[in-house]
C-alpha cells in the first residue's frame, strides 16, 4: 500500500524510497515486529480467559509435557495478524505473487484456527477430521498451483528447475499440478509435525523464510539471475516482504513463546507458515530447494512416516517416539537443548540452499 506514496516522489526525495524492494521489506520487518509486541500480550490474555484449560496435552506424550497444561493456544493469529498487517501494508498490491502467497498462507490459517478451535472446545487432541483437513488443504494446494503456473515465464511453466544446474529442466506436463501440491501440502503438514516444543518451529521457518525470502529477491532480478545462474521470474521480488514480514512477526511471536512458552502457535500458526513456505518455493521455481532449507521439517515428517510403516509392519518401533523431536525427549535431551541444536541445524542447511544459488 504505502508503495503508492512514490507517485508523490520527483525522483530525488524521501518518497522515492518506497520503490526500493529492500526499504519495504526493512519496514515490513519493523511493522510485524511492533505488532506482536504491541498485541502479543493482550491477545495471550484473551485467549487464556477464553480457552479456560488451554490446548488440550497428549495423554501418550512425554511426561514433561503434562507441566505445560492450561497454556493457551492459537498463538498462531499473532504470527498471521502480524504478517498480513505487515505486508498489505509495504508490498505492491499489483504482484500477483504476493496475493497467492498471502492467499495459502491465510487459507491454511484458517484450516488450523477450525482445528485448534475444535480441540479447545471439546478438550480433546482430535480437532477437525483429518481427511477433511487434508482435503481443504489439497484444494488450496491446486488453485496456488494453477496460479503461480499462470504467472510462470512460459519456458518455466509446469517445468521442474533442478539447483545448481540452470540448463537443466524437467517438464512435468501434467504432472506439475500434483508434485506442486505435494510441495505446499507436504510443506505445511511438516512444519505442523515440528511443532511440539517450545519455540522448535518457528526459529526454522523463520531461517528458512529468510532464506526463501533473498531466493526470491534475486529471482526477480534480471541481473542477479544471469551472475547466479538461476531462472529469471519477474514479480518474485516482492516476496522478499513477504519473508521480512515473516521474520518480524515470527520475532515477535517468540518473545513469548520461548521457554517455558506463554502460549503456543497451534495449527492456525503451523499450518499458515508451513503452506507459506511451499507457496514461496512454487512461486520461485525452488521447490527442491525448499527441501534443503526445510530439510529440519523434512526430517520430522519422514519420522513419522517411517514409525507407522515399519509399526505396522512389524509391531516395532524404529524411534522411542516420533516425531523425531520426543525421541529425543525420551532419550533424556532437555527440552531447551534440542529446541537450540535444531535451530543450529536449520541454519546450516539455510546456508547449504543459498550455496545453491552459486557454484562454480
Amino acid at each position: 500500500m504505502l508503495y503508492w506514496l512514490t507517485a508523490l516522489s520527483d525522483g530525488g526525495d524521501f518518497f522515492n524510497l518506497f520503490r526500493y524492494i529492500t526499504f519495504r521489506a526493512g519496514g515490513a520487518f519493523m511493522t510485524a515486529l511492533i505488532f506482536g509486541f504491541l498485541f502479543g500480550r493482550p491477545l495471550i490474555n484473551v485467549l487464556r480467559k477464553r480457552q479456560g484449560k488451554g490446548q488440550p496435552i497428549r495423554d501418550d506424550g512425554p511426561e514433561g509435557h503434562f507441566s505445560k497444561a492450561g497454556t493457551p493456544t492459537m498463538g498462531g493469529l499473532l504470527i498471521v495478524g502480524a504478517l498480513l498487517t505487515a505486508t498489505l501494508m509495504w508490498a505492491r498490491w499489483d504482484n500477483p505473487f504476493v496475493w497467492l502467497v498471502l492467499f495459502v498462507t491465510m487459507a491454511y490459517g484458517l484450516i488450523g484456527f477450525a482445528d485448534d478451535y475444535a480441540k479447545v472446545s471439546k478438550q480433546n487432541t482430535k480437532g477437525v477430521p483429518g481427511k477433511v483437513r487434508l482435503a481443504l488443504g489439497v484444494l488450496i494446494a491446486v488453485i496456488a498451483s494453477v496460479w503461480a503456473a499462470a504467472y510462470h515465464p512460459e519456458p518455466l511453466q509446469h517445468q521442474l528447475a533442478l539447483p545448481v544446474f540452470k540448463d537443466t529442466l524437467i517438464n512435468l506436463g501434467l504432472f506439475y499440478v500434483p508434485f506442486s501440491i505435494c510441495v505446499i501440502v507436504g510443506a505445511a503438514n511438516a512444519v505442523n509435525l515440528t511443532d511440539g516444543l517450545d519455540g522448535l518451529a518457528i526459529m526454522p521457518s523463520m531461517i528458512a523464510a529468510g532464506t526463501l525470502g533473498v531466493i526470491a529477491y534475486a529471482v526477480g532480478r534480471v541481473d542477479f539471475t544471469e551472475y547466479l545462474d538461476v531462472h529469471y521470474v519477474p514479480g518474485t521480488g516482492e516476496i522478499l516482504i513477504f519473508c521480512a514480514a515473516l521474520f518480524g512477526a515470527g520475532l515477535g511471536f517468540l518473545w513469548y513463546n520461548a521457554p517455558p512458552a506463554a502460549v503456543f502457535m497451534g495449527d492456525t500458526g503451523s499450518l499458515a507458515l508451513g503452506g507459506a513456505l511451499g507457496a514461496i518455493a512454487v512461486a520461485t521455481k525452488h521447490e527442491l530447494v525448499l527441501a534443503i532449507v526445510g530439510g529440519l521439517f523434512v526430517v520430522e515428517a519422514l519420522s513419522v512416516i517411517i514409525q507407522v510403516l515399519y509399526f505396522k509392519r512389524t509391531g516395532r518401533r524404529v524411534f522411542l517416539m516420533a516425531p523425531i523431536h520426543h525421541h529425543y525427549e525420551k532419550k533424556g535431551w532437555a527440552e531447551p537443548q534440542i529446541v537450540i541444536r535444531f535451530w543450529i541445524i536449520s541454519l546450516i542447511l539455510a546456508m547449504i540452499g543459498l550455496a545453491t544459488l552459486k557454484v562454480r
